[in-house]
Protein backbone atom coordinates (compact mmCIF):
# COMPACT_ATOMS: atom_id res chain seq x y z
CA UNK A 1 0.00 0.00 0.00
CA UNK A 2 2.65 2.44 0.99
CA UNK A 3 4.65 1.63 -2.60
CA UNK A 4 1.23 2.97 -4.24
CA UNK A 5 1.04 5.42 -2.11
CA UNK A 6 4.51 7.17 -2.83
CA UNK A 7 4.09 6.69 -6.51
CA UNK A 8 1.37 8.76 -6.29
CA UNK A 9 2.80 11.42 -4.04
CA UNK A 10 6.16 11.76 -6.35
CA UNK A 11 3.67 11.93 -9.34
CA UNK A 12 1.92 14.56 -8.00
CA UNK A 13 4.78 16.57 -7.15
CA UNK A 14 6.49 15.93 -10.45
CA UNK A 15 3.25 17.42 -11.84
CA UNK A 16 3.16 20.06 -9.78
CA UNK A 17 6.98 20.83 -10.52
CA UNK A 18 6.13 20.64 -13.62
CA UNK A 19 2.88 22.69 -14.69
CA UNK A 20 2.50 24.96 -11.18
CA UNK A 21 5.90 26.12 -10.61
CA UNK A 22 6.86 29.71 -10.86
CA UNK A 23 10.14 32.13 -9.70
CA UNK A 24 9.88 32.53 -5.86
CA UNK A 25 12.06 35.26 -3.57
CA UNK A 26 13.58 33.24 -0.43
CA UNK A 27 14.82 35.99 1.83
CA UNK A 28 17.86 34.66 4.52
CA UNK A 29 17.89 35.89 8.29
CA UNK A 30 20.71 38.52 6.88
CA UNK A 31 18.44 39.98 4.75
CA UNK A 32 19.49 38.70 1.66
CA UNK A 33 17.08 37.75 -1.22
CA UNK A 34 17.54 34.22 -3.16
CA UNK A 35 15.78 33.22 -6.33
CA UNK A 36 14.05 29.72 -6.14
CA UNK A 37 11.14 27.93 -7.66
CA UNK A 38 8.38 27.02 -6.15
CA UNK A 39 7.39 22.99 -5.80
CA UNK A 40 11.44 22.65 -7.07
CA UNK A 41 13.56 24.03 -5.18
CA UNK A 42 14.46 22.60 -1.76
CA UNK A 43 16.30 24.01 1.75
CA UNK A 44 19.22 22.08 1.17
CA UNK A 45 19.54 23.13 -2.36
CA UNK A 46 19.93 26.71 -0.85
CA UNK A 47 22.41 25.66 1.55
CA UNK A 48 24.66 23.61 -0.58
CA UNK A 49 24.54 26.98 -2.54
CA UNK A 50 25.68 28.75 0.28
CA UNK A 51 28.45 25.65 1.31
CA UNK A 52 28.32 22.76 1.31
CA UNK A 53 30.05 22.50 4.86
CA UNK A 54 26.71 24.78 6.37
CA UNK A 55 23.87 22.03 4.08
CA UNK A 56 26.25 19.05 6.00
CA UNK A 57 25.61 20.74 9.68
CA UNK A 58 21.93 21.77 8.79
CA UNK A 59 19.55 20.05 11.28
CA UNK A 60 16.34 21.46 9.62
CA UNK A 61 15.14 24.60 8.01
CA UNK A 62 12.45 27.06 9.37
CA UNK A 63 9.92 28.24 6.92
CA UNK A 64 8.33 31.01 7.42
CA UNK A 65 9.06 30.06 11.26
CA UNK A 66 7.58 26.72 10.62
CA UNK A 67 9.89 23.84 11.26
CA UNK A 68 10.70 22.23 7.47
CA UNK A 69 11.90 19.44 5.82
CA UNK A 70 15.20 19.99 4.04
CA UNK A 71 14.16 18.07 1.33
CA UNK A 72 10.51 19.21 0.97
CA UNK A 73 10.29 21.64 -2.09
CA UNK A 74 9.21 25.51 -0.83
CA UNK A 75 5.96 26.37 -2.20
CA UNK A 76 6.01 30.28 -2.00
CA UNK A 77 7.81 33.43 -0.97
CA UNK A 78 8.94 32.88 2.11
CA UNK A 79 11.95 33.21 5.30
CA UNK A 80 14.21 30.72 5.41
CA UNK A 81 16.57 29.68 8.70
CA UNK A 82 18.97 26.78 8.25
CA UNK A 83 18.71 25.82 12.14
CA UNK A 84 22.08 23.65 13.42
CA UNK A 85 21.51 21.40 16.33
CA UNK A 86 22.37 24.53 19.28
CA UNK A 87 18.99 25.30 18.62
CA UNK A 88 16.03 23.97 20.83
CA UNK A 89 14.07 23.45 17.87
CA UNK A 90 16.64 21.34 15.89
CA UNK A 91 17.67 19.35 18.84
CA UNK A 92 13.94 18.33 18.95
CA UNK A 93 13.93 17.59 15.18
CA UNK A 94 16.77 15.51 15.79
CA UNK A 95 15.59 13.73 19.04
CA UNK A 96 12.20 12.86 17.42
CA UNK A 97 14.13 11.62 14.32
CA UNK A 98 16.26 9.46 16.49
CA UNK A 99 12.96 7.84 18.15
CA UNK A 100 12.26 6.68 14.80
CA UNK A 101 15.15 4.81 14.72
CA UNK A 102 14.79 2.98 17.98
CA UNK A 103 11.28 2.72 16.40
CA UNK A 104 12.45 0.33 13.69
CA UNK A 105 14.54 -1.42 15.99
CA UNK A 106 12.13 -1.80 18.53
CA UNK A 107 10.11 -3.66 16.14
CA UNK A 108 12.64 -5.27 14.73
CA UNK A 109 13.41 -7.03 17.82
CA UNK A 110 10.23 -7.18 19.62
CA UNK A 111 7.29 -7.15 17.22
CA UNK A 112 4.95 -5.24 19.41
CA UNK A 113 3.01 -2.31 18.58
CA UNK A 114 4.39 1.29 18.65
CA UNK A 115 2.71 3.56 20.29
CA UNK A 116 3.70 7.40 21.10
CA UNK A 117 7.59 8.45 20.48
CA UNK A 118 8.83 11.84 21.35
CA UNK A 119 11.56 14.06 21.34
CA UNK A 120 12.48 15.42 25.29
CA UNK A 121 13.72 17.55 27.59
CA UNK A 122 17.01 15.63 26.88
CA UNK A 123 16.43 12.80 24.53
CA UNK A 124 13.79 10.81 23.51
CA UNK A 125 11.65 7.88 24.07
CA UNK A 126 9.28 5.10 22.61
CA UNK A 127 6.43 3.15 24.03
CA UNK A 128 5.43 -0.10 22.67
CA UNK A 129 2.68 -2.35 23.43
CA UNK A 130 4.04 -6.28 24.31
CA UNK A 131 1.28 -9.11 24.45
CA UNK A 132 4.22 -11.03 26.05
CA UNK A 133 6.79 -10.23 28.04
CA UNK A 134 8.80 -6.79 28.60
CA UNK A 135 11.91 -5.20 28.10
CA UNK A 136 14.69 -5.36 30.03
CA UNK A 137 18.02 -2.95 30.55
CA UNK A 138 20.21 -6.29 29.15
CA UNK A 139 18.35 -5.80 25.32
CA UNK A 140 20.51 -2.13 24.80
CA UNK A 141 23.49 -3.66 23.81
CA UNK A 142 21.57 -5.54 20.72
CA UNK A 143 18.94 -2.38 20.35
CA UNK A 144 21.76 0.10 20.07
CA UNK A 145 23.59 -2.19 17.68
CA UNK A 146 20.83 -2.61 15.24
CA UNK A 147 20.01 1.32 15.52
CA UNK A 148 23.60 1.76 14.87
CA UNK A 149 22.99 -0.26 11.76
CA UNK A 150 20.08 1.45 10.80
CA UNK A 151 21.90 4.91 10.69
CA UNK A 152 24.61 3.13 9.00
CA UNK A 153 22.36 2.59 6.06
CA UNK A 154 21.49 6.15 5.29
CA UNK A 155 17.87 5.71 5.09
CA UNK A 156 16.15 8.45 3.97
CA UNK A 157 12.92 9.77 5.94
CA UNK A 158 9.73 10.23 3.43
CA UNK A 159 7.02 12.13 4.13
CA UNK A 160 3.33 11.24 2.65
CA UNK A 161 0.26 13.13 3.17
CA UNK A 162 -2.45 10.62 3.13
CA UNK A 163 -5.78 10.24 3.64
CA UNK A 164 -7.93 9.15 7.37
CA UNK A 165 -9.54 6.39 5.64
CA UNK A 166 -6.63 5.28 3.77
CA UNK A 167 -4.14 5.25 7.36
CA UNK A 168 -7.01 3.60 9.39
CA UNK A 169 -6.60 0.56 6.61
CA UNK A 170 -3.00 0.79 6.50
CA UNK A 171 -2.75 0.63 10.65
CA UNK A 172 -5.28 -1.70 11.21
CA UNK A 173 -2.95 -4.16 12.91
CA UNK A 174 -2.07 -1.29 15.52
CA UNK A 175 -5.02 -0.34 17.97
CA UNK A 176 -2.97 2.33 19.51
CA UNK A 177 -2.55 4.16 15.85
CA UNK A 178 -5.97 3.93 15.17
CA UNK A 179 -7.10 5.19 18.22
CA UNK A 180 -4.67 8.15 17.60
CA UNK A 181 -6.50 8.59 14.11
CA UNK A 182 -9.90 8.22 15.37
CA UNK A 183 -9.22 10.64 18.45
CA UNK A 184 -6.68 13.22 17.32
CA UNK A 185 -6.70 14.01 13.94
CA UNK A 186 -9.28 16.40 13.30
CA UNK A 187 -8.61 17.02 9.49
CA UNK A 188 -9.48 15.13 6.24
CA UNK A 189 -5.42 13.58 5.52
CA UNK A 190 -2.40 13.54 7.96
CA UNK A 191 1.51 12.60 7.63
CA UNK A 192 3.03 9.47 7.94
CA UNK A 193 6.98 9.26 7.57
CA UNK A 194 9.19 6.66 6.08
CA UNK A 195 12.42 5.44 7.51
CA UNK A 196 13.91 1.73 5.88
CA UNK A 197 10.50 -0.57 6.87
CA UNK A 198 9.24 1.82 9.50
CA UNK A 199 6.15 3.51 8.82
CA UNK A 200 4.73 5.82 11.27
CA UNK A 201 2.01 8.08 11.80
CA UNK A 202 4.04 11.72 12.55
CA UNK A 203 3.60 15.36 11.90
CA UNK A 204 7.84 15.65 11.33
CA UNK A 205 9.62 17.21 9.93
CA UNK A 206 12.75 15.07 10.21
CA UNK A 207 16.15 14.57 9.14
CA UNK A 208 17.51 14.32 5.70
CA UNK A 209 18.00 10.65 6.70
CA UNK A 210 19.29 8.15 9.51
CA UNK A 211 22.77 8.63 8.71
CA UNK A 212 22.40 12.44 10.21
CA UNK A 213 22.32 10.48 13.95
CA UNK A 214 25.96 9.97 14.58
CA UNK A 215 26.04 8.62 18.08
CA UNK A 216 23.11 7.09 19.90
CA UNK A 217 22.94 5.69 23.62
CA UNK A 218 19.91 3.56 24.97
CA UNK A 219 19.97 4.46 28.70
CA UNK A 220 16.56 3.31 30.36
CA UNK A 221 13.63 1.82 30.58
CA UNK A 222 10.12 1.73 32.58
CA UNK A 223 6.85 0.99 32.34
CA UNK A 224 3.79 3.24 32.14
CA UNK A 225 0.20 3.23 30.34
CA UNK A 226 -1.29 4.00 27.51
CA UNK A 227 -1.64 7.83 27.62
CA UNK A 228 -0.90 7.73 31.51
CA UNK A 229 -4.11 6.44 32.44
CA UNK A 230 -3.99 3.40 35.11
CA UNK A 231 -6.81 1.61 33.63
CA UNK A 232 -5.60 1.15 30.09
CA UNK A 233 -2.29 -1.28 28.73
CA UNK A 234 0.46 -1.35 30.39
CA UNK A 235 3.28 -0.45 27.71
CA UNK A 236 6.91 -0.63 27.54
CA UNK A 237 8.75 2.92 27.63
CA UNK A 238 12.48 2.87 26.46
CA UNK A 239 14.76 6.40 26.62
CA UNK A 240 17.57 7.25 24.82
CA UNK A 241 19.47 9.88 23.75
CA UNK A 242 21.81 11.04 20.31
CA UNK A 243 24.31 13.30 19.28
CA UNK A 244 25.55 14.69 15.93
CA UNK A 245 29.23 13.68 17.22
CA UNK A 246 30.92 11.40 19.81
CA UNK A 247 32.45 13.52 21.64
CA UNK A 248 29.14 15.36 22.89
CA UNK A 249 28.00 11.62 24.50
CA UNK A 250 30.85 11.35 25.80
CA UNK A 251 30.56 14.38 27.75
CA UNK A 252 26.64 13.54 28.41
CA UNK A 253 27.55 10.11 29.74
CA UNK A 254 30.28 11.59 32.27
CA UNK A 255 27.83 14.65 32.98
CA UNK A 256 25.21 10.93 34.26
CA UNK A 257 28.00 9.55 36.07
CA UNK A 258 28.51 12.60 37.88
CA UNK A 259 25.05 13.22 38.83
CA UNK A 260 24.59 9.56 40.03
CA UNK A 261 26.99 10.89 42.79
CA UNK A 262 24.83 14.21 43.07
CA UNK A 263 21.22 12.10 43.15
CA UNK A 264 19.18 13.31 46.43
CA UNK A 265 18.36 9.61 47.37
CA UNK A 266 21.71 8.53 47.09
CA UNK A 267 22.94 11.40 49.23
CA UNK A 268 19.49 10.44 51.35
CA UNK A 269 21.14 7.30 52.15
CA UNK A 270 24.36 7.86 52.92
CA UNK A 271 24.11 10.26 54.61
CA UNK A 272 21.17 8.72 56.65
CA UNK A 273 18.68 11.43 56.23
CA UNK A 274 15.75 9.11 54.64
CA UNK A 275 15.40 6.13 52.14
CA UNK A 276 12.45 4.52 50.61
CA UNK A 277 11.16 1.38 50.44
CA UNK A 278 9.14 -0.96 47.84
CA UNK A 279 6.96 -1.83 50.47
CA UNK A 280 5.13 1.92 50.32
CA UNK A 281 6.31 3.00 47.02
CA UNK A 282 6.24 6.87 47.13
CA UNK A 283 6.07 7.46 50.73
CA UNK A 284 9.42 8.97 52.42
CA UNK A 285 11.01 7.56 55.67
CA UNK A 286 12.52 10.28 57.28
CA UNK A 287 15.22 9.11 59.66
CA UNK A 288 15.95 10.65 62.83
CA UNK A 289 18.73 13.24 60.90
CA UNK A 290 16.37 13.60 58.40
CA UNK A 291 12.88 14.42 60.52
CA UNK A 292 15.07 16.66 62.32
CA UNK A 293 15.41 18.97 58.98
CA UNK A 294 12.18 18.40 58.04
CA UNK A 295 11.10 19.80 61.52
CA UNK A 296 13.22 22.79 61.27
CA UNK A 297 12.07 23.76 57.46
CA UNK A 298 8.33 23.36 59.23
CA UNK A 299 9.16 25.33 61.94
CA UNK A 300 10.55 28.49 59.76
CA UNK A 301 7.63 27.91 57.20
CA UNK A 302 5.26 28.55 60.32
CA UNK A 303 7.17 31.50 61.69
CA UNK A 304 6.65 33.15 58.23
CA UNK A 305 2.79 32.48 58.30
CA UNK A 306 2.80 34.09 61.99
CA UNK A 307 4.21 37.38 60.37
CA UNK A 308 1.64 37.54 57.78
CA UNK A 309 -1.34 36.60 59.77
CA UNK A 310 -1.77 33.15 59.08
CA UNK A 311 -3.62 30.86 61.86
CA UNK A 312 -2.11 27.11 61.59
CA UNK A 313 -5.16 24.59 61.46
CA UNK A 314 -5.47 20.51 61.03
CA UNK A 315 -7.83 18.75 58.72
CA UNK A 316 -9.00 15.12 58.40
CA UNK A 317 -6.39 13.04 55.64
CA UNK A 318 -9.62 11.35 54.82
CA UNK A 319 -13.11 12.70 53.24
CA UNK A 320 -16.46 10.84 51.26
CA UNK A 321 -15.97 11.17 47.90
CA UNK A 322 -19.49 13.31 47.87
CA UNK A 323 -16.92 16.46 48.85
CA UNK A 324 -14.43 16.10 45.89
CA UNK A 325 -17.61 15.94 43.31
CA UNK A 326 -19.11 19.06 45.00
CA UNK A 327 -15.66 20.42 44.43
CA UNK A 328 -15.21 19.61 41.10
CA UNK A 329 -12.00 17.69 41.69
CA UNK A 330 -13.26 13.84 41.52
CA UNK A 331 -14.81 14.85 38.04
CA UNK A 332 -11.41 15.27 36.95
CA UNK A 333 -8.47 13.82 39.36
CA UNK A 334 -10.07 10.64 40.89
CA UNK A 335 -7.79 8.62 38.73
CA UNK A 336 -5.13 10.24 40.75
CA UNK A 337 -6.63 9.89 44.04
CA UNK A 338 -6.56 6.76 46.52
CA UNK A 339 -10.46 5.72 47.57
CA UNK A 340 -11.83 2.64 49.08
CA UNK A 341 -15.27 1.91 49.91
CA UNK A 342 -16.82 2.01 53.88
CA UNK A 343 -20.08 1.39 54.44
CA UNK A 344 -21.16 1.32 51.17
CA UNK A 345 -19.74 4.59 51.09
CA UNK A 346 -16.90 5.74 48.78
CA UNK A 347 -14.09 7.97 50.63
CA UNK A 348 -10.12 9.25 49.37
CA UNK A 349 -7.33 9.91 50.69
CA UNK A 350 -6.97 13.84 50.36
CA UNK A 351 -4.70 15.11 47.60
CA UNK A 352 -4.83 18.78 48.67
CA UNK A 353 -6.18 20.94 50.92
CA UNK A 354 -8.97 23.14 49.57
CA UNK A 355 -11.76 21.64 49.76
CA UNK A 356 -11.35 20.97 54.10
CA UNK A 357 -10.59 24.41 54.48
CA UNK A 358 -13.97 25.41 52.86
CA UNK A 359 -15.32 22.88 54.91
CA UNK A 360 -13.73 24.84 58.11
CA UNK A 361 -14.63 28.33 56.71
CA UNK A 362 -18.36 26.86 56.23
CA UNK A 363 -19.03 25.19 59.40
CA UNK A 364 -20.68 28.27 61.07
CA UNK A 365 -21.80 31.82 59.95
CA UNK A 366 -19.08 34.02 59.34
CA UNK A 367 -19.19 37.76 60.43
CA UNK A 368 -17.75 40.15 57.66
CA UNK A 369 -15.36 41.65 60.56
CA UNK A 370 -13.35 37.78 60.12
CA UNK A 371 -11.64 38.71 57.10
CA UNK A 372 -9.63 38.27 55.14
CA UNK A 373 -9.28 34.72 57.08
CA UNK A 374 -5.85 33.27 56.59
CA UNK A 375 -5.65 29.63 57.06
CA UNK A 376 -2.35 27.51 56.79
CA UNK A 377 -2.57 23.68 56.64
CA UNK A 378 0.52 21.12 56.93
CA UNK A 379 -1.60 18.08 56.40
CA UNK A 380 -0.75 14.94 54.71
CA UNK A 381 -1.33 14.62 51.18
CA UNK A 382 -1.66 11.71 48.92
CA UNK A 383 -1.50 11.45 44.80
CA UNK A 384 -1.65 8.21 43.25
CA UNK A 385 1.38 8.85 40.80
CA UNK A 386 1.98 6.30 38.55
CA UNK A 387 5.35 4.04 39.56
CA UNK A 388 7.43 4.97 36.60
CA UNK A 389 6.27 8.61 37.35
CA UNK A 390 8.42 8.24 40.89
CA UNK A 391 11.40 10.17 41.35
CA UNK A 392 12.76 10.11 44.81
CA UNK A 393 11.82 13.31 46.89
CA UNK A 394 10.90 15.07 43.60
CA UNK A 395 7.69 13.02 42.61
CA UNK A 396 6.18 11.15 45.65
CA UNK A 397 2.39 9.18 46.39
CA UNK A 398 2.46 11.15 50.05
CA UNK A 399 3.83 14.79 51.18
CA UNK A 400 3.28 17.40 52.97
CA UNK A 401 3.12 21.25 51.22
CA UNK A 402 3.04 24.85 53.45
CA UNK A 403 -0.90 25.06 52.04
CA UNK A 404 -2.85 28.08 52.84
CA UNK A 405 -5.54 30.14 51.63
CA UNK A 406 -7.19 33.17 51.76
CA UNK A 407 -11.29 33.96 52.44
CA UNK A 408 -11.90 37.73 52.02
CA UNK A 409 -14.55 39.88 50.35
CA UNK A 410 -14.38 40.71 46.50
CA UNK A 411 -13.04 44.25 47.93
CA UNK A 412 -10.41 42.44 49.84
CA UNK A 413 -9.01 40.92 46.83
CA UNK A 414 -6.13 42.92 45.55
CA UNK A 415 -4.83 43.93 49.20
CA UNK A 416 -4.70 40.66 50.36
CA UNK A 417 -3.36 39.30 46.94
CA UNK A 418 -0.52 42.07 46.97
CA UNK A 419 0.39 41.51 50.62
CA UNK A 420 0.54 37.82 50.14
CA UNK A 421 2.16 37.93 46.67
CA UNK A 422 4.38 40.66 47.03
CA UNK A 423 5.67 38.86 50.57
CA UNK A 424 5.02 35.47 50.04
CA UNK A 425 7.60 32.84 50.62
Amino acid sequence: MYTKLKAEHDALLAERAANDSKPIKVTLPDGKLVDAESWKTTPYQIACGISQGLADNTVIARVNKMVWDLDRPLEEDCTLELLKFEDEEAQAVYWHSSAHIMGEAMERIYGGCLCYGPPIENGFYYDMFLEDGGVSSNDFSALEALCKKIMKEKQPFERLEVKKETLLEMFKYNKFKCRILNEKVNTPTTTVYRCGPLIDLCRGPHVRHTGKIKSIKIHKNSSTYWEGKADMESLQRIYGISFPDAKMLKEWEKFQEEAKNRDHRKIGRDQELFFFHELSPGSCFFLPKGAYIYNTLIEFIRSEYRKRGFQEVVTPNIFNSKLWMTSGHWQHYNENMFSFEVEKELFALKPMNCPGHCLMFDHRPRSWRELPLRLADFGVLHRNELSGALTGLTRVRRFQQDDAHIFCSVEQVWTAERRWGMNRL
